[in-house]
Order: C-alpha cells, then structure tokens, then sequence
C-alpha cells in the first residue's frame, strides 16, 4: 500500500501525503498531520483500532502527552479517559522490529505509577497484550473491553 508493512490490525483507511520527500499520516487525534514512522504507523492502527473496534470516542483518547517521572519528562503513547476524565486505558506502541519484552512492561508500568490506570495496552502491531491492573500485580486479557463493557 505505502511500503509499510501489513500489521495485525483490521485494515483502515488513512490519509496520507508526502511532503518534501517526507510520508505523512493524519492523526485525528492531534489533527495535523505527522511524520510516518513505523511507530506512528502502528500507534495510528491502535488509535484506529480503539476507536472504531472498541467504540471510544475520539474525544476521550490523548495521544503523545508528557509525563513527568522522577524529574524526567517522558511522553506516553496513547490514554483513553473514562466518562469522569480519569486515565482508564494506557497503550504503548512500539515500531514493529522492536520486540516486546520485560524492558517494555516495566516502560508502561513506570508510566502506570503517574497515569493509574485499570488497563494496560502493549503493541509493535504485530504482537498485543492487553492486561487489567489488580491489587497484587496484572490479569492478562484476550483484549481490552469495549467501550459499552466498560
């Protein structure tokens, strides 16, 4: 399609331009569009995903906020907010050569010390892992729940 690889999301239709010799994706999101890496590829498919599979509405998700941990910022991915504006779903993307291993929950569980969130998302687009937070650590699930079950 654009020389990115197929990803194991359902297939979407995106907008896509080349400006100076630079591909470009539309985020709905942030609403501009932004440089293609294969990163943004695959946090454009979550997005995506979220939204239309699981029916978040585009107003509650965040994409790219910083965080401050231990006097670094750092930025998340992506967080979708429940109906009373608290961070209730915390995604981490990642290009689809990186392989997701420990140092990449630990990412998202540092993240989870400031967001606080019930669910936790890891994606390379290729590989997903969904888990629930609960009192003694994380319940692995099949997927994250639709909006409606939320």
């Amino acid at each position: 399609m654009n020389g990115y690889q197929q990803l194991n999301f359902p297939n979407y239709k995106f907008r896509l331009r080349k400006q100076i010799d630079e591909p470009q994706i539309f985020d709905p999101i942030r609403k501009k569009f932004v440089k293609l890496t294969p990163e943004e590829w695959v946090r454009q498919h979550c997005l995506h995903y979220l939204h239309q599979e699981l029916g978040y509405p585009l107003a509650v998700i965040s994409i790219e906020r910083q965080l401050k941990i231990n006097q670094t910022i750092k930025r998340y991915d992506i967080v979708v907010f429940n109906s009373d504006g608290k961070p209730d779903i915390a995604v981490e993307c990642k290009a689809p050569d990186v392989k997701i291993n420990q140092d990449v929950f630990d990412q998202l569980a540092v993240y989870n010390r400031i967001l606080n969130v019930r669910y936790l998302f890891i994606t390379n687009g290729l590989e997903h892992f969904a888990f629930e937070v609960v009192q003694n650590g994380y319940h692995f699930l099949e997927s994250l729940p639709k909006k409606n079950n939320f």
